[in-house]
């Protein structure tokens, strides 16, 4: 446990930006998981309104630093692929 003011007020603030973090993060992964959900399905309209929230997503936490731009980058190429009709 940290003594010095300063440090205790550096511990507190680190935890609210890893708290922050999490929440864009884990926001990416739910709609990841409720595209591939929907184009299983065959549900092409839920499929692409699920996409336009990830992609959302993506460009929110990126731009916020809770994801670094190539992994942005990386997921919505995939979710751009989920969302096409394999052959």
């Amino acid at each position: 446990m940290a003594n010095i003011e300063s440090q205790r007020k550096r511990n507190a603030r680190t935890e609210r930006e890893r708290q922050e973090n999490r929440r864009l993060t884990s926001r990416v992964r739910t709609f990841f998981r409720r595209l591939e959900s929907a184009s299983e399905a065959g549900d092409s309209a839920a499929a692409a309104t699920e996409h336009r929230e990830l992609v959302s997503a993506i460009d929110r936490a990126v731009g916020r630093g809770a994801m670094h731009r190539n992994t942005g980058a990386r997921r919505k190429a995939r979710a751009a692929r989920l969302l096409t009709p394999s052959s």
